[in-house]
């Protein structure tokens, strides 16, 4: 028996809680779900990341003990590895565990990451699901992932990858051709090459793209254009991450469907 294997039974025994990795939603604390709303009024220490909305933190039991996990470009307040260990010390000694994730922790959250590292660590854990930016934020800005006119099909697709993951690089080739709706998560800055893929795939220039910045809050942006405008739109907007892109005729119907959105949102921009 490995010195894993016999590690995990000991500290089944010695832990006094349980993590949950909760999904927060995408930033309108309307989107939470009850469980979580629930857990972080409960909790003991909430272990959040960068993403995570003012109003969502606000709910927060006010004894429980706040630290900042948030992981942006460039600047990360702790690396993976410290994260999951801190959930691991503290399940020690508290009884109810929060992290709380952006969206939801299985959709580009890590969530499946921490999960393992703490099961093998034999530490109790749940997963708590959220509503993730790639559904939410182009509802808000009317925009239908299907449609029977426009889409049967949606792919969600990081536009981040990692080093060490399992294959080198996402088959844009591949997505252009399998999917009538691509919804990129955290593209922003790979956007050009993104783009050149698609087109080199058969994908034309005047293929419809969205891009949403701070989905679902009061300061939610839209970008509205085509391969061959977005990126200058971008440049003359100065338009950031985070955001996502959606790419597909479904976009077209945003002029039509966004007079809906909720009346708290921001400006558009970029029409």
């Amino acid at each position: 028996m490995t010195a894993e294997a016999n590690l995990a039974p000991a500290l089944t025994r010695t832990c006094l809680g349980k993590v949950y990795l909760v999904g927060a939603g995408p930033g309108d604390p309307g989107l939470l779900t009850v469980k979580g709303k629930t857990l972080l009024e409960c909790a003991d220490v909430v272990i959040y990341d960068a993403l995570v909305s003012p109003q969502i933190l606000d709910l927060i039991n006010p004894r429980a003990e706040k630290i900042n996990a948030g992981k942006r470009r460039g600047r990360h307040s702790l690396v993976q590895e410290e994260t999951t260990q801190l959930l691991i010390e503290k399940a020690q000694t508290q009884a109810v565990i929060v992290r709380l994730k952006g969206g939801d922790p299985f959709v580009f959250g890590r969530g499946g990451e921490e999960m393992e590292d703490l099961i093998q660590a034999g530490v109790p854990v749940e997963v708590v699901p959220g509503v993730t930016s790639g559904i939410a934020a182009p509802a808000y800005a009317g925009i239908p992932l299907t449609h029977r006119s426009h889409s049967s099909s949606v792919t969600f697709v990081t536009g981040h990858e990692s080093a060490g993951k399992y294959r080198p690089e996402v088959n844009w080739a591949a997505l252009a051709h399998g999917s009538e709706t691509i919804v990129v998560y955290m593209g922003i800055h790979n956007l050009p090459h993104i783009l050149s893929e698609l087109q080199s795939a058969g994908l034309g220039p005047e293929t419809p793209i969205a891009l949403i910045r701070w989905g679902t809050r009061p300061d939610q942006e839209e970008l509205i254009g085509t391969f061959s405008t977005i990126v200058a739109q971008m440049e003359s907007a100065e338009f950031s991450a985070p955001a996502i892109a959606v790419i597909g005729s479904v976009v077209n119907l945003h002029g039509l469907l966004s007079g809906s959105r909720p009346s708290e949102l921001g400006v558009r921009r970029g029409l």
